[in-house]
């Protein structure tokens, strides 16, 4: 390996130039009017895949936006490896909190990364994470020190809930058979303490509208009259929770894996101060179910949040309406033994039942994915325990993550493959928010451990044999 750390040190500015071209694209999934610049994204991810050395580099059209798939078989007993990641990212809004535009990469000196932060979107979440695995590969191929086959898989939908890789994947089975998915699309607990996702909560994302007078009306004519359908909706909403913090939908926490003692005794040993905490939000509080800790909160109990919320008269200035209609965007992260379909169909009742006759609710899903749990004691995770121990010097812990990744639990299932989640990013460089951000240190310490992941795995692998 020590001539891939050569490679990978003589080359670092080329691929961080590489890099920062990457994130000039706008790949934004989730809007129609980026669709070109998404299928740009898929050519110019192929391209990458084609110029480290991969072979059968494909750009496959799905009903949605392209996969991207390459390959390099080098020995047909080697275990093979299958790199997942996604090139599209979301959207910026609201463009003025950006310091920099979102979509012209700069690289600052921050507080937390002295050596350095890529300030643009998608620059962790999930460009820079999945880049580093190209860059790695192309470090061992190029000094003869790949000793597993490897496949990517790298689609253009996960920012949009992944809607046609099962699809693809079920169709594509005998092209994507592999004994490991690599995925880097998580965090770690801070530069100095390295840690591996273990868990990820699932996802129910649901969408509400309410409904009331058939047409906008003059608030002062009518107001106190007629349901407001904003008031009745801001009623609706408050309610979902009690004075515990606890989800009120009828049947929420029935199936919710229960942890014990010992168990939230070790996760809570991860480090963890409040006030930094919270100086780093800017709030003076911190609030959540009552009974659990904050690390609990966001990794292994279930939540539901309001993401966003609209209706009447938003622009400038005063229109007093009473609005016809009022809409909101909610949604659930659950846990293990939680079924996305099965809390779809709680939360309608349950949202339907709150309803006054004064005013008519739709509810519809939108998309959702069950939580995953990773093994700890397979083989894949104790390679990448060992490469993570070998690069930052002390043994990484167990993590888990409040984010969802819906594809994890389809792999397993579709696939008969485990993920190793083994991401690099820290929760603090704002993914999905204004001024997204990651560290050089992050990327670089990417690409050296991955090559390390790729040794260990081939050795616990023909040791097993």
């Amino acid at each position: 390996m020590k001539e891939v750390k050569k490679y990978l040190d003589a080359n670092r500015k080329r691929y961080l130039d590489e890099l920062l071209e990457l994130l000039r694209i706008p790949s934004i999934s989730a809007d129609q009017q980026y669709q070109a610049e998404v299928s740009r994204m898929a050519d110019a991810t192929a391209a990458h895949l084609r110029q480290a050395g991969l072979d059968r580099v494909e750009v496959f059209a799905t009903a949605g936006h392209p996969v991207v798939y390459g390959e390099k078989m080098v020995d047909p007993s080697a275990p093979t490896v299958l790199v997942y990641g996604h090139y599209d990212v979301q959207p910026p809004d609201p463009l003025d909190l950006w310091q920099s535009p979102p979509f012209e990469p700069v690289v600052k000196k921050t507080k937390l990364h002295p050596q350095g932060a890529i300030f643009a979107r998608g620059s962790c979440d999930d460009k820079g994470q999945f880049f580093m695995h190209v860059k790695a590969f192309e470090a061992m191929l190029q000094n003869n020190a790949l000793p597993c086959n490897v496949k990517f898989m790298i689609e253009g939908e996960e920012e949009v809930g992944s809607k046609h890789l099962e699809e693809f994947c079920r169709a594509n089975q005998e092209k994507l058979a592999c004994d490991v998915v690599l995925i880097s699309d998580t965090s770690i607990i801070a530069n100095d303490t390295p840690s591996l996702t273990v868990g990820l909560r699932g996802l129910a994302y649901m969408e509400v509208e309410v409904t009331g007078p058939n047409k906008d009306l003059h608030s002062g004519v009518y107001g106190g009259a007629v349901a407001n359908p904003i008031n009745v909706l801001c009623a609706m909403i408050a309610s979902l929770h009690d004075k515990k913090k606890r989800v009120t939908v009828k049947g929420f926490y029935d199936d919710v894996l229960k942890r014990s003692s010992k168990e939230r005794k070790r996760m809570n040993e991860a480090p963890y101060d409040p006030k930094t905490y919270m100086k780093d939000l800017e709030v003076a509080d911190l609030m959540g179910e009552e009974g659990y800790t904050t690390i609990e909160r966001t990794g292994i109990r279930p939540t539901l949040d309001v993401n966003g919320i609209w209706g009447g008269y938003t622009g400038e200035g005063a229109k007093t309406v009473l609005p016809a209609k009022a809409f909101a965007k909610i949604s659930m992260r659950l846990v293990p033994n939680q079924d996305p379909k099965k809390m779809e169909k709680l939360f309608q009742k349950h949202f339907e039942s709150l309803a006054p006759k004064s005013v008519k609710v739709k509810v519809r899903a939108l998309h959702g994915g069950h939580p995953v749990v990773v093994p700890t004691n397979s083989v894949e995770y104790k390679a990448s325990e060992m490469a993570m121990e070998r690069t930052f010097g002390k043994k990484p812990l167990p993590q888990h993550g409040g984010g969802s990744i819906p594809i994890v639990a389809m792999f397993d299932q579709v696939l008969g493959a485990h993920s190793v989640l083994m991401g690099f990013g820290l929760d603090s460089d704002d993914i999905h928010s204004p001024n997204e951000h990651y560290g050089l240190f992050n990327f670089y310490k990417g690409i050296e451990t991955i090559p390390h992941f790729y040794q260990y795995y081939a050795q616990l692998k023909k040791k097993k044999k």
